[in-house]
C-alpha cells in the first residue's frame, strides 16, 4: 500500500483509518475489530461497576455476552442479541462504518442500508469474554503512563503520528 508515495509494507508505521464518525465512549468504552470478530466492552446501564463484554464472530455471526465477572448476560438468548449486542454493533458501525463491519463479519447487507443486523445470521457462540476483557485492560494500562517523547518498544506497532488518512 501506498500513501503519498511511502510503501508502507517497508516501514514499522502503517496509516490509521480515521473514525467514521466521533462517538461517545461512555456507553460502549471499546470496541474493535480482530481476530475473527467485532469485540467490545458495553457498560451496565443499572450498575456502574458492572460491564459487559460482547461480541459478534465473522462468517458464522456467532453471539457471546457475558459480564466482567465471566456471567452470562441475562438478556442474552443464545442467537437472540441483547441491548448490549446492539450496542457493541451501532458503535462499531460509527466507528468503522456500516460497510466496513458488514465486510469483515461477512454479513449480508445490502449496499446503501443502514441495518446492520440485516445482514447477519446470529447463532450461539463460545464465550470469549476473557480474551476481550484483557485486551480492554491492556489499553487502559497506556492511560495511566505519565506523558513521554520515549519510544515503547510494546507500541512500535503503534502508527506514527502524521499518517492519517
Amino acid at each position: 500500500m501506498t500513501v503519498e508515495g511511502v510503501t508502507y509494507e517497508r516501514r514499522s508505521a502503517a496509516p490509521v483509518i480515521a473514525p467514521v464518525r466521533p462517538r461517545k465512549l461512555a456507553k460502549v468504552p471499546f470496541v474493535e475489530l480482530t481476530e475473527g470478530r467485532l469485540a467490545g466492552v458495553v457498560s451496565s446501564g443499572s450498575d456502574p461497576a458492572r460491564v459487559y463484554v460482547s461480541s459478534i464472530n465473522a462468517g458464522d455471526h456467532g453471539l457471546s455476552c457475558r459480564t466482567n465477572n465471566n456471567r452470562p448476560c441475562g438478556g442474552f438468548g443464545g442467537s437472540h442479541p441483547c441491548n448490549h449486542l446492539r450496542a457493541l454493533a451501532d458503535a462499531a458501525v460509527t466507528q468503522y462504518g456500516i460497510d466496513r463491519v458488514a465486510r469483515y463479519l461477512k454479513a449480508d447487507v445490502a449496499p446503501g442500508a443502514d441495518d446492520l443486523w440485516a445482514g447477519i445470521r446470529p447463532s450461539s457462540a463460545e464465550p470469549r469474554a476473557a480474551d476481550v476483557f484483557a485486551g480492554f485492560l491492556r489499553h487502559l494500562t497506556y492511560l495511566e503512563l505519565p506523558p513521554s517523547t520515549e519510544a515503547m518498544p510494546e507500541l512500535q506497532w503503534f502508527p506514527a503520528a502524521g499518517l492519517v488518512r
